[in-house]
């Protein structure tokens, strides 16, 4: 199934309920399960990863078959290798091309039992879970997040509690932060000092907790809304002052003329002139998912860029950097990748075949979908393929773009 995407209009007004925080929902759901399942959880993302997540920890199946959702393959890995039983944790044929060793290595060195069946550090895995005992590991900070992560949440239950030493450079850092946030809403102290994080052994205390909305799911109204010529979005249960650190740009978007107001019930974010930045440098280090998001606004805005921090995208539900590059080639943006990390682009568009419309592969990708339909704010339709990967975390998306005024049609 395809999808064409088409604006009618380049006024946009707009009242949108985002959906609640994938990132959140899932730590929150590990955490939960790690207090018995005490407690309640509201307002939990209607997305893939988190549904599949919430799944495989309420029915605890010995054969669990998480299709792409990545965040529930790391946190699953850990906490299952501390959960008496023995475990199948499997995927699709993309997961299995997602790299999982670091995690797994770093399990074992606190006695877990864990074997490859298939490829020596990839998924799927057999673990046979147990009581593990917590050590100083020493991981490299620039690894996923996720990783870290995972055996952060488990670090309280294991015997003598854990310490990790990071080495290097800390890749989005915003997300770890945001874990120990939310351990520590649950009642669990730790210390983050120089590149050392302490967690003694301790227990839980369950709580009631309601999700707040997702920021990255946010910034695509964000990028909407920039390319539009005036108009205003209020986006609910969004919070300036949030968890996530996403919420960074917010302070991004006043480049674009954007002004973000917190009101009651959520964000309002309004623009009332054009405004164009002449070149736009930044670092994804800590927030690689809005990456797409920025690369297709100032390609649509023929705004040259020079991007870092994205590492990580290479090992995401396909490789980001060599999708962006393939994708944005449709609009005549030749991309560079100047270094491991980094997009660069030189503002110069090649001249294309006139009147055909882009086809958008997303290549199993929900944020290539998300990123990339906004586009028909250009004037010009384009043809999303496989529009229905949005669902890994924005389940409503061509709902809400056609509450918004955009057209979308089956093709």
């Amino acid at each position: 199934m395809k999808y064409q995407v088409t604006a009618i209009k380049n006024r946009l007004n707009a009242s949108i309920s985002i959906p609640a925080s994938k990132s959140i929902s899932n730590r929150v759901l590990i955490i939960h399960a790690l207090c018995q399942h005490a407690g309640r959880v509201h307002h939990l993302s209607d997305s893939d990863d988190t549904r599949i997540l919430h799944q495989a920890l309420t029915l605890r199946e010995s054969r669990i078959d998480i299709g792409h959702a990545g965040t529930a393959m790391r946190f699953l890995t850990a906490f299952l290798a501390q959960t008496t039983g023995e475990w199948e944790l499997t995927g699709s044929d993309r997961m299995k091309q997602r790299p999982v060793k670091i995690l797994v290595e770093a399990l074992k060195c606190l006695g877990a039992r864990i074997d490859y069946l298939e490829e020596e550090g990839f998924p799927p895995l057999r673990i046979t879970g147990s009581e593990l005992t917590g050590t100083t590991l020493e991981l490299d900070g620039s690894i996923s997040s996720q990783y870290i992560s995972a055996l952060l949440m488990i670090a309280p239950v294991l015997k003598n509690g854990l310490v990790i030493q990071l080495t290097g450079r800390v890749t989005s850092r915003a997300y770890i932060e945001m874990t120990l946030r939310l351990m520590s809403r649950f009642g669990i102290h730790t210390e983050w000092e120089g590149d050392t994080i302490r967690i003694k052994e301790q227990s839980y205390n369950p709580q009631e907790f309601t999700v707040e909305a997702d920021w990255s799911g946010a910034s695509y109204w964000y990028q909407m809304l920039a390319l539009a010529g005036e108009g205003q979005v209020f986006l609910s249960n969004l919070h300036l002052e949030s968890l996530q650190g996403d919420s960074q740009i917010a302070g991004w978007f006043e480049l674009f003329g954007i002004h973000s107001e917190q009101a009651k019930g959520g964000i309002r974010i309004s623009k009332h002139s054009p405004v164009i930045p002449s070149r736009l440098v930044l670092d994804f280090i800590e927030n690689p998912d809005i990456a797409q998001t920025m690369a297709c606004l100032c390609v649509a805005l023929k705004i040259p860029f020079h991007f870092s921090g994205l590492k990580t995208l290479k090992i995401k539900e396909t490789d980001r950097i060599a999708a962006l590059r393939s994708e944005l080639a449709k609009f005549g943006a030749g991309l560079t990748e100047p270094g491991d990390g980094e997009l660069a682009w030189n503002g110069v568009l090649i001249a294309l075949e006139r009147g055909k419309i882009p086809v958008i592969h997303t290549y199993h990708d929900h944020r290539m979908a998300l990123a990339f339909a906004p586009l028909a704010l250009t004037g010009s339709p384009l043809i999303v393929d496989d529009p229905m990967v949005v669902t890994k975390s924005y389940p409503a998306y061509w709902e809400h773009l056609e509450k918004a005024g955009f057209r979308i049609t089956p093709v």
